[in-house]
């Protein structure tokens, strides 16, 4: 839904696919990009709300277009400063990655998106009250660029980071409270997750590192976002469902995202076709704390982020990792990489670790353990050769 390098004219209707009506949404309401990149507009299934049709968005992520100011060229405008990738188009105070014309009356107000994205969320379950529903909410916090509402702003004492997540948590509790309400909390099953580790500086100058002091935003874990460690990969579920999940449970069974496509199938009694979510296991036993028999073994895959003069890009340059048991195999990639701080992980040689003992991926254990590191090594070759000849 994130659009891609080039020029796109925008209309009335949205033609980006596929969309959340394209893969089994009966309703939709999102960003077509991340939040630092433009358009920063919201779509709703499938128009651009509040575009004016007299007014085109127009979107090129490679060449400036329209004479709308940058973050280079009038810093003066910027409520905080980017670095070169969050440079380009200005809006709201806030330089985007990417360049925007048009579509003024359909912009956010990044300050005002949390109220509206849960506003939204509000009146979906309260229409399907009375019926099953499933809610994907995307919140936007804490993701740069981090604008909080001015009723958090300086609640935390950490600057615009702290307060962007007290706001997510109070969004979450928003979002309780309405079920409570409604009488429809203990009949509702809530997941709440991350798709990476933290970061504090991610692209804009927003105090996050020198108001930090010394929390550890990944705990014991080593490095954050963007990284093949732990601190990037290892992320928090939390399950609630009052009278269905073990209340209080803290499971070390390993649970992957692409599970709980099976488990909530299996949960709502529906078979999923053969050729659908191939990886997908249903662990609903895991995530209502009845057992702690997770998965034997998972890959962890991401891509190496480079800056290259004002540009910063994926290199195509893939990490990844096998976590079986106790045991994590890093596969040897390419020199050690940093991005914006983070230890990326990668290494000219394999990589061992033992996490029941060494969390932190400190000790690696390659040397010592030459079979395992085979064994290990030969089964991620044999899994992603499995998965490049689905069709």
């Amino acid at each position: 839904m994130a659009s891609g390098p080039g020029r796109r004219q925008g209309r009335l209707e949205w033609r980006d696919r596929p969309g959340p009506l394209d893969i089994g949404f009966d309703y939709g309401f999102y960003m077509p990009a991340t939040l630092d990149r433009v358009p920063t507009v919201l779509i709703e299934n499938r128009r651009v709300v509040g575009l004016d049709p007299a007014d085109p968005i127009r979107v090129d992520y490679k060449a400036k277009i329209g004479d709308e100011p940058t973050g280079f060229d009038s810093p003066r405008l910027l409520k905080f400063r980017g670095d070169p990738e969050h440079s380009n188009t200005i809006h709201n105070g806030i330089g985007r990655i990417g360049y925007m014309a048009g579509g003024k009356a359909a912009r956010w107000v990044d300050e005002e998106l949390t109220d509206v994205l849960l506003g939204k969320a509000v009146d979906f379950i309260t229409a399907r009250k009375d019926d099953p529903f499933f809610l994907y909410f995307a919140m936007n916090e804490p993701h740069v660029p981090r604008a909080p509402h001015p009723r958090f702003v300086g609640k935390s004492g950490r600057g615009p980071r702290g307060d962007t997540i007290i706001q997510l948590d109070w969004t979450v509790g928003e979002l309780g409270r309405k079920l409570e309400a409604l009488g429809i909390a203990d009949d509702t099953m809530i997941v709440f997750s991350s798709d990476n580790g933290p970061i504090l500086f991610d692209g804009y100058e927003d105090r996050a590192v020198s108001l930090n002091g010394a929390h550890r935003m990944s705990g014991h874990y080593r490095s954050g976002k963007y990284s093949i460690f732990e601190g990037g990969t290892r992320v928090p579920m939390i399950v609630s469902w009052p009278g269905k999940a073990r209340a209080g449970h803290v499971s070390q069974a390993m649970v992957s995202h692409v599970d709980l496509i099976a488990s909530i199938a299996g949960l709502v009694g529906q078979s999923l076709p053969r050729d659908q979510a191939v990886d997908s296991l249903n662990l609903l036993p895991v995530l209502l704390g009845r057992s702690d028999l997770g998965r034997d073994h998972v890959v962890q895959d991401t891509k190496l982020m480079v800056t290259t003069g004002t540009t910063v890009a994926s290199s195509g340059a893939r990490i990844l990792a096998l976590r079986q048991g106790e045991w994590k195999f890093i596969r040897a990639s390419v020199e050690p990489h940093e991005f914006h701080g983070n230890q990326i992980g990668t290494l000219p040689r394999h990589q061992l670790y033992n996490l029941a003992r060494d969390p932190g991926e400190r000790e690696d254990l390659a040397a010592r353990e030459p079979k395992r590191v085979a064994r290990m090594a030969a089964m991620l070759d044999q899994i992603e050769s499995a998965g490049r000849s689905r069709p």
